[in-house]
């Protein structure tokens, strides 16, 4: 296999318990919590002038268990004490809406890395549980997981790249990794068809700040915020959701 040197263009991390402390459905912005050295982990990818941003799940927004404002007073606080983001990209959706953006949908890197102005393929995802590492893959991204107690041993084993905290995962994104070159792809179109579709109405609701993006943006799309309880299925563990 012919193996190329790929450098890091861009970071994504996801949010709870990764960043922060996961507390289930966290409306309050006093208990956002860092985890340990994250500060210091970040500040090594600011140094190195690579941009960073946070992809998360947030479905009590469509449970009807956090407001928007309230969210993003928790975003705020995140960065109160963690410095600032590039982007945000968040899914406020559940299960039941079928979007396109709640991991382990490839939605959320895909915006993120848009709005940075890199290929997925350059990005760097790192995240707790398999559905970020699942979302990287199916974004074309390179995803680190960094296991904590509540990652299941599947997610680990699946996993094609772990660190033991966040700062080895950090280390890992800086120092780049080697990759085969993508295969030549060759696309015959018939006279008259287009090589691009048209993008569906009901397009991910993503909650985007960043460079190219007003202050917490949202893009139009389906959503609902009626309340109701969250799904009984839902694992002890993600009590605050997969993010």
């Amino acid at each position: 296999m012919t193996c190329v040197e790929h450098m890091t263009a861009a970071v994504l991390f996801d949010r709870d318990g990764t960043l922060v402390i996961d507390v289930p459905y966290n409306a309050d912005p006093g208990r956002v919590t860092p985890m340990p050295g994250v500060r210091a982990a970040l500040d090594r990818l600011r140094a190195a002038s690579i941009p960073i941003g946070v992809v998360s799940n947030q479905a009590g927004v469509a449970r009807g268990l956090i407001t928007p404002a309230a969210l993003d007073a928790v975003n705020a606080r995140v960065e109160e004490l963690l410095g600032p983001f590039d982007i945000w990209a968040v899914c406020p959706h559940d299960d039941e809406d079928g979007c396109g953006c709640r991991k382990p949908a490839p939605g959320l890197i895909l915006r993120a890395a848009g709005v940075l102005g890199v290929t997925p393929r350059d990005c760097v995802v790192i995240g707790d549980i398999g559905s970020d590492m699942e979302a990287a893959r199916a974004a074309g991204a390179r995803g680190i997981l960094v296991p904590t107690p509540q990652t299941l041993p599947a997610e680990t084993a699946a996993a094609r790249e772990t660190a033991p905290d966040l700062g080895t995962a950090v280390d890992m994104a800086l120092a780049g990794h080697c990759v085969e070159p993508p295969p030549i792809r060759r696309r015959f179109l018939t006279p008259g068809a287009h090589s691009f579709r048209p993008a569906r109405d009901d397009t991910p609701a993503l909650r985007v700040r960043g460079p190219r993006a007003a202050p917490h943006e949202v893009i139009p799309a389906r959503r609902r915020y009626a309340r109701r309880p969250p799904a009984s299925e839902d694992r002890p563990r993600e009590a605050g959701d997969p993010t």
